[in-house]
């Protein structure tokens, strides 16, 4: 033990000098996590992502119900952020200059127009750089404008007998129209982290993968410069030189993710969870990856060779896994090939993690300790061909 700490402490002092390192081990994953969350919003729904303006110049049943019953519940929600304009051209200008996402143009005499069968819009305008709201607040609207064709013949049949319709009446059936997905509150209690976190941590565990390859790398890199046979001719162990190799790749690979935890928290204000539990996943995870760039480098023939592979793995498993966006959310066939990345059970962990307690980690640890017992194991036996004296 005591050579492989050795063997570790000269290794990580090479690294500590070597740049690059701190580029694909802090720089780069903090700053795509900054800017995936700048470009992209907050996808979790604890703020509103987008703003929805409504100009009504028609102040009946229909426009109220339409305002108070569908926006304003979804306002409540948490869903989408609303405000009211004092006209149509004020709502215009709101989404013109990217106050607002959408704007709600209730005409006068709409709801007139659906009393009588007369033509009846609810017109939509949306910012041209914000195509996914835009769309959000069109489907609002005509799910809307959808159900009330379907009471505005019994409306009309009524006006045509002679029989008024009292607003009230109309109200309920305008209420009964909403579209019932788009108000009610989820209630599931879904575990879900929120946007800056799972870019966070996505980044973070995405370029662990690279930041862990020059420590289990580095037996190719001694063979190709000669060092190699001067550590085997040495009184030391093959396994202490092996261990000390994938030591350094663990230090490196535990280091970065704690430095990211604290600056993606600071700087970023991700919440990562409970220290203890964030603890053990980081612990896991660092493990999990290790071996996988090992077996990688355990089967390539150069260090040119093993970089190459090496980055193809961590892109494959990083995409797989979620590291860029949800994959779950798939579903099928992908969603389960997914389970093969330790990426995917490191986010859902801190999924996990956020809606329970630490002992919600344990399902997601103890599948990443398996993997990296299992990928440190085969390394093991890979590399001892190529420490033969």
């Amino acid at each position: 033990m005591r050579h492989a700490l050795l063997i570790a402490a000269r290794d990580l002092r090479e690294r500590a000098r070597d740049r690059t390192l701190y580029v694909l081990a802090i720089v780069l994953p903090l700053g795509l996590a900054g800017i995936f969350t700048l470009i992209l919003g907050d996808l979790s729904g604890d703020s509103p992502m987008f703003t929805f303006v409504v100009a009504d110049s028609d102040g009946g049943v229909v426009a109220t119900t339409f305002t108070g019953e569908v926006l304003e519940r979804a306002a409540a929600s948490g869903a989408i952020r609303l405000r009211t304009a004092a006209s149509e051209q004020e709502a215009r200008t709101l989404v013109g200059d990217g106050t607002a996402t959408a704007a709600f143009l209730l005409p006068a005499g709409l709801t007139e127009a659906v009393r009588t069968g007369g033509a009846a819009r609810i017109e939509v305008v949306g910012n041209v750089d914000a195509p996914t709201g835009t769309d959000i607040a069109r489907s609002l609207a005509q799910a809307y404008a959808d159900r009330l064709l379907a009471i505005r013949t019994a409306v009309a049949a009524t006006v045509r007998s002679g029989v008024p319709t009292p607003p009230s009446e109309l109200a309920s059936a305008a209420a009964a129209a909403l579209p019932q997905a788009a108000v009610v509150e989820d209630t599931t209690g879904r575990r879900q982290l929120d946007a800056k976190t799972q870019y966070a941590a996505g980044m973070a565990v995405f370029f662990l993968f690279f930041a862990v390859q020059p420590g289990v790398t580095g037996l190719l890199d001694e063979r190709r410069d000669g060092t190699l046979a001067r550590l085997l001719a040495a009184p030391v162990r093959r396994t202490s030189i092996l261990a000390g190799k994938l030591l350094t790749g663990v230090v490196v690979g535990l280091v970065s993710m704690a430095l990211l935890v604290v600056a993606s928290s600071v700087l970023m204000g991700a919440r990562w969870g409970h220290p203890a539990g964030v603890a053990l996943l980081v612990v896991a995870g660092v493990l999990a990856a290790t071996g996988a760039m090992a077996v990688v480098a355990a089967i390539a023939k150069t260090s040119e060779q093993a970089g190459g592979w090496q980055a193809i793995t961590a892109i494959v498993l990083g995409a797989l896994g979620g590291a860029f966006f949800p994959v779950s959310q798939a579903g099928g066939v992908l969603d389960a090939i997914s389970l093969v990345s330790p990426h995917r059970w490191f986010l859902r962990g801190l999924a996990d993690l956020a809606g329970g307690d630490v002992a919600a980690v344990l399902p997601s640890v103890a599948v990443l300790s398996f993997f990296a017992a299992l990928t440190c194991g085969l390394a093991l036996l890979l590399f001892r061909k190529v420490v033969r004296p």
